[in-house]
């Protein structure tokens, strides 16, 4: 059986291009989203995806534009979905509590909302590994400074391996993510310009060869980026709506 990779969002935090937050959706033996950005719930609804058809969201670190979806994407299916379904959230360790805080600031009270669906929020460490929606999700520790631990993911669905970067400088779990994974979803923020604590096109293209994936995605660019985008040699670039068979 085929899975379908959709990009709902593949921006910068600044929407550099007019493009929308981090936001994949993987339908594959379930469906999860791989990050929920603060346009998540526009996006998906923008392409026709169904929220209530995902099962999980699988979440890298805890920035605005990679989790600050999920308060949006809890009250749509509360009071305007009507979701009845269970819906489970995996991240780093400190996520379900900021998930709350998120909750807070954006609809007060909301924190405290009894939910109507059964709701399942499940933190992973770096180096552990968890079921999810019948997948089985392996975390490792990347460099990206986040107020909690940022992590590149590796999602197998018994059929095919989904790898992803999240946000991070060059560091040796890359290759680690990215080994025989059939897609390996990687940050690409800059082209020449070195920027802290995030992956450039000339770090990446000179250590192709360590990432032995089947296929690579850039994401994330920033306006530098993607003004060089006919420049970058080797890899896959991703545009929101976008769709990979796997």
């Amino acid at each position: 059986m085929t899975a379908r990779f959709t990009v709902v969002g593949c921006g910068d935090a600044f929407g550099s291009g007019g493009r929308l937050n981090t936001c994949f959706h993987f339908a594959g033996t379930s469906t999860i989203l791989i990050d929920c950005g603060a346009t998540a719930l526009p996006g998906l609804k923008r392409l026709g995806l169904d929220p209530n058809a995902v099962d999980a969201v699988l979440l890298s670190h805890l920035h605005g534009d990679h989790f600050g979806g999920i308060p949006f994407f809890l009250l749509d299916a509360q009071f305007t979905s009507r979701r009845e379904r269970p819906l489970a959230i995996l991240g780093p360790e400190g996520c379900a509590e900021r998930i709350a805080r998120a909750q807070a600031v954006l609809f007060p009270g909301s924190e405290r909302t009894e939910w109507r669906y059964p709701l399942d929020i499940r933190e992973i460490a770096a180096g552990g590994s968890a079921p999810l929606a019948g997948m089985e999700v392996s975390a490792e520790a990347v460099v990206h400074p986040s107020g909690a631990p940022s992590l590149g993911l590796r999602i197998a669905d018994g059929a095919r391996v989904v790898a992803y970067s999240g946000d991070t400088e060059w560091t040796e779990s890359l290759p680690v993510l990215a080994d025989g994974a059939d897609l390996f979803i990687c940050e690409c923020y800059a082209f020449a310009r070195r920027a802290p604590y995030h992956l450039d096109y000339g770090t990446l293209a000179a250590r192709r060869a360590d990432l032995r994936a089947k296929r690579i995605l850039l994401t994330h660019m920033n306006a530098e980026m993607l003004a060089n985008r006919a420049g970058a040699a080797g890899f896959d670039l991703a545009e929101d709506g976008m769709t990979i068979e796997l």
